[in-house]
């Protein structure tokens, strides 16, 4: 484990469940493309096509999951989540077309967006007075997970065979159940009572979702070091190709170590907004020096990548920990699962159209388009602050007359 063990007792059972499905997780991330275009034989076309279905179709699974966790119990809600993505995910030794394929990869895709806002109620009841801390620490866990999870689905890869794909399908499905049924070591939170106002409070929460699109805008970072650098390091510059993985090794080495410390200091909204434009700038300024790695010698150019990623990483860092803060914070208690739901919407966006943003400007367009990008970064960062106190206010409306506070937001 990363830096300080979970507390006994809960905190560690569902950090166990987050390893386990992690390293399935890694399974898929490293070799799963791979798998359907490779062993599977589907056109590359087709495979992101039927992602981007995929991708679209999941984004309002998670609202719904969520209320049901805080409606019916987190704990019950999302072991069945994980159990149909663990069946989802096996079905993919059937899917030989294209519309089994996007069945089951869909069907993954949507239990595992359900996943992540099922288990918010979770984190919040058993991560004690800091369930942002806790949410940092379950994120350290899930890159180590990942980590184990690719030098795994290395071996797949490099035999090449469609019984070691097919074996490598199955080893992810069997994590996915493993996690599952840890969960029963976890005792049951009570579902939370609804309150007075319509169902979807969270839809009709105007700065929660306000935030929601700045960090959905913000969360296209993650794609720089999987989609734009690699692409850009083989394109435009003479940095030898090894160093591709040297800057994912690199980057999740530093939010191993560093993500559980970068969240402490990000104790509030406004620490959040502040942690948000410093993401911004941080952005620009790897951005930056990625577009400066074209046209010049090798080593010039990987020393330039190299420091680059340093940058993007420590970013990435206070941007994750700012969404962890504002995400929770600005939740009221009795709706999380639903609030976190919403809040995952950003995400799925940036997922399903950042790849296609940060080629269209930074690989197609050039080096103005990395200038292009590292401002929308900066851009968003600045607009976060007021985002976040127009939040506090209906928060604190909220606390202080819940009868009306959603109307208000509504307006």
């Amino acid at each position: 484990m990363p830096g300080p063990m979970p507390d006994p007792g809960p905190q560690r059972v569902i950090a166990a469940s987050n390893f386990v499905y992690t390293v399935g997780s890694g399974l898929y991330l490293t070799a799963g493309v791979l798998y359907f275009t490779e062993a599977v034989h589907l056109p590359a076309s087709q495979v992101g096509l039927g992602l981007g279905i995929a991708g679209v179709v999941s984004l309002a699974v998670g609202i719904a999951v969520g209320h049901l966790a805080d409606r019916h119990g987190a704990r019950g809600v999302y072991a069945i989540t994980l159990v149909v993505q663990a069946l989802a995910t096996a079905g993919f030794v059937l899917a030989d077309s294209f519309w089994p394929f996007v069945t089951a990869v869909g069907t993954a895709i949507g239990a595992k967006a359900a996943g992540l806002a099922a288990r918010s109620p979770l984190i919040r009841h058993y991560g004690g007075g800091r369930p942002q801390e806790f949410r940092a620490c379950l994120r350290a866990v899930t890159n180590v997970g990942i980590s184990f999870g690719a030098l795994l689905a290395g071996w797949a890869v490099q035999v090449g065979t469609l019984p070691a794909y097919q074996l490598m399908v199955i080893a992810n499905a069997v994590a996915f159940a493993a996690s599952a049924a840890i969960l029963i070591y976890l005792p049951p939170v009570k579902p939370v009572p609804a309150v007075g106002g319509p169902r979807w409070i969270a839809l009709r929460d105007r700065p929660y979702l306000l935030l929601t699109a700045l960090d959905g805008i913000m969360a296209v970072q993650f794609k720089v070091l999987t989609v734009a650098i690699p692409l850009w390091l083989v394109a435009a510059t003479t940095a030898p190709r090894w160093l591709i993985s040297c800057t994912m090794l690199m980057n999740t080495i530093i939010v191993i170590a560093l993500q559980i410390r970068a969240s402490r200091s990000i104790n509030s909204p406004a620490a959040g907004g502040t942690a948000y434009r410093r993401a911004g700038v941080a952005f620009l300024v790897s951005c930056s020096l990625i577009s400066l790695s074209a046209g010049i010698p090798a080593w010039a150019a990987a020393t330039l990548l190299l420091a680059a990623m340093v940058i993007h990483t420590i970013g990435e860092l206070w941007h994750s920990a700012a969404g962890f803060e504002v995400s929770f914070a600005l939740a009221p208690q009795h709706a999380t699962g639903q609030y976190l739901g919403v809040f995952g919407l950003g995400a799925g966006l940036a997922e399903a159209l950042g790849p296609a943003l940060l080629i269209s400007l930074c690989i197609t367009w050039g080096r103005p388009g990395w200038y292009v990008v590292g401002a929308l970064f900066t851009l968003t960062g600045l607009a976060a602050p007021f985002a976040v106190r127009w939040a506090q206010r209906h928060r604190r409306a909220q606390q202080t007359h819940p009868e009306v506070a959603w109307k208000v937001a509504a307006a």
